[in-house]
């Protein structure tokens, strides 16, 4: 019997240096063990991924924040760490994980080539395709249903850069304008100042769910993009602290709990409204969830 203890003391030791190790050589995670506090950067009005209630970050993005820190406190015998929250923006959020204000960025930042220059990202949490809203009214669909209109999408996204994109190569004569946010952007459709919003459409689903009559607006069958993968976003150069966040996410994945956060925030009533954005999970998603892998095309 006391081989077996002296096992488990040897295999706890063994861990505990483990974890000290790994601590010491994540910039991010000797931060975050010092300070005995983690910082979560959300949105404030992406329903259903990071959005406030009642001034609480709130959402599917933010319980997966939550889930991956509870493992870390647990892996790295962290203790029970104080989760501070950060607002950020489409235009300062790069800037904020870059400092180190922002220790783990719980949103809906999409990961591409370009941005991976700029932070690290984990295991994709979400699949959204580039589309546009605009009042059912002008039964617009298509692409070409924008030409010669002025459209708008918000500043500080890769929408804008599809948008331009696309006018440029199909010569659409679109006025492109910009917005400071999406509720914004929303707001300049259903008033008429701008033919449609092009977003992504998971969020356009849920600016539409939202609104007081959700049958005046269309959301196009049209896409400006293939799907992307939405990220949790890190700061650059810290791979250990990157490889231990996929780690916990992989334990998410390949559990029951991702089911169940699915389903409670994409297939039951949101907070504080009770709309429901009855979005089933689509195959390409739980092909993920089942074999999470870095996204680096």
């Amino acid at each position: 019997m006391k081989w077996l203890v002296a096992l488990l003391m040897t295999s706890v030791m063994w861990q505990d240096v483990t974890a000290s190790e790994e601590i010491a050589s994540s910039p991010t995670l000797s931060r975050i063990a010092s300070a005995g506090e983690i910082t979560i950067g959300h949105r404030t009005s992406e329903a259903p991924f990071s959005y406030l209630v009642n001034d609480q970050p709130t959402g599917y993005a933010i319980d997966l924040c939550l889930n991956v820190i509870e493992g870390l406190e647990e892996t790295l015998g962290l203790g029970d760490l104080k989760v501070n929250y950060v607002p950020v923006t489409p235009a300062n959020r790069f800037i904020l994980v870059r400092n180190g204000e922002v220790d783990i960025e719980c949103g809906v930042t999409t990961n591409t080539p370009e941005r991976r220059r700029q932070a690290a990202f984990s295991y994709p949490h979400f699949l959204t395709e580039t589309r546009y809203v605009s009042l059912a009214e002008q039964h617009m669909d298509s692409l070409q249903d924008l030409a010669g209109r002025s459209v708008v999408s918000t500043t500080g996204t890769i929408n804008i850069a599809q948008l331009n994109e696309l006018n440029r190569t199909e010569g659409l004569a679109i006025s492109v304008m910009l917005s400071r946010n999406h509720e914004e952007a929303f707001d300049m459709v259903a008033s008429g100042q701008a033919s449609a919003f092009v977003m992504d459409d998971i969020l356009l689903a849920g600016l539409v769910s939202s609104a007081a009559d959700p049958a005046a607006f269309h959301i196009s069958q049209a896409t400006l993009s293939s799907a992307e993968p939405y990220g949790l976003m890190m700061p650059p150069d810290d791979p250990v602290f990157v490889e231990l966040v996929n780690k916990e996410l992989r334990n998410i994945y390949q559990s029951e709990t991702i089911h169940t956060l699915y389903e409670k925030w994409f297939l039951q009533p949101l907070p504080p409204d009770n709309r429901v954005l009855n979005l089933p999970l689509a195959p390409a998603l739980a092909a993920i969830f089942a074999n999470p892998e870095q996204y680096i095309e």
